[in-house]
């Protein structure tokens, strides 16, 4: 933690021919973000103000539970065995982002605006109504996170190597968070999901 110390003996009078001692600017209390410790979102990490970094991987949800039994408690062994490797603190995410239809849409609607045919017309309009359903009713994608904080890089790439190589080893795939992944994060903790233009955390 960074401590200042005070040279000024005259504490509330300036010397003579000198200014007062200014007074330490206010962060903008206008938004939760001006509050938060971060400083960058660079290579997959948040860099907070103390140049630590807060890392790790993203993983893509399975359903286990449509597995027989048997492969069922592999995979909860080989995650029982995976969290008690783990020698460091660490975080298990889970977030709810708003299921993104903008790209499909707009593709849906230049394949209508190319074809004449009355049976290809039917099955875009089908699945422009399943679009407006996704917007209607707020349909999200779970995403979950394995998290970890380190202030030294080859340390953070060792263990998202480790973590990548044990969770393929139970069964599960993940990747290392990206910029977009770590932004995605403060937004869901922050304004629930919304995504925001951020001054400082957009940084790329």
């Amino acid at each position: 933690m960074a401590t200042t110390t005070n040279t000024n003996t005259n504490v509330g009078q300036a010397p003579a021919g000198q200014q007062g001692p200014k007074k330490a600017s206010k962060p903008d209390s206008s938004s939760t973000e001006s509050w938060l410790p971060v400083k960058d979102i660079k290579n997959g990490c948040i860099i907070l103000t103390n140049n630590w970094k807060v890392s790790g991987v993203k993983i893509v949800p399975r359903n286990i539970f449509i597995l027989d039994e048997e492969s069922q408690t592999s995979v909860l062994v080989s995650l029982k065995n995976l969290y008690n490797q783990v020698d460091y603190e660490f975080w298990i995410l889970a977030i709810d982002k708003p299921v993104d239809v903008a790209l499909y849409e707009s593709q849906l609607q230049m394949l209508m605006n190319n074809t004449n045919n009355p049976k290809i017309q039917k099955l875009i309009r089908e699945d422009q109504d399943k679009i407006g359903l996704f917007k209607d009713n707020d349909v999200v994608d779970k995403e979950y996170y394995f998290l970890f904080r380190s202030d030294k890089d080859d340390v953070i790439q060792k263990r998202v190597r480790d973590l990548i190589n044990w969770f393929t080893s139970s069964g599960l795939v993940t990747m290392h968070t990206t910029n977009e992944d770590m932004r995605v994060l403060l937004d869901n903790f922050l304004n629930g999901g919304k995504m925001t233009e951020f001054g400082t955390v957009l940084l790329s």
